[in-house]
């Protein structure tokens, strides 16, 4: 697999900035958008590590009007 990624980097850095653009475009709409990127599962550590420490507010202590 890590032929093949370098392999279509290779192919992609000799592409001008527009086409590079445009690929991009096409690679998300066949990823999957559910997924959780790094930054997602630090956020997620991040506020499990507040829960934890009991630094998040109760719902029913919020005014919702």
């Amino acid at each position: 697999m890590v032929a093949l990624a370098s392999q279509i980097n290779t192919m992609v850095e000799q592409l001008q900035e527009p086409e590079q653009k445009l690929l991009v475009e096409i690679i998300k709409r066949v990823l999957p958008d559910d997924v959780a990127t790094p930054d997602d599962l630090m956020d997620i550590a991040s506020a499990r590590e507040e829960y934890d420490r009991g630094e998040t507010i109760n719902e029913d202590d919020i005014n919702w009007d």
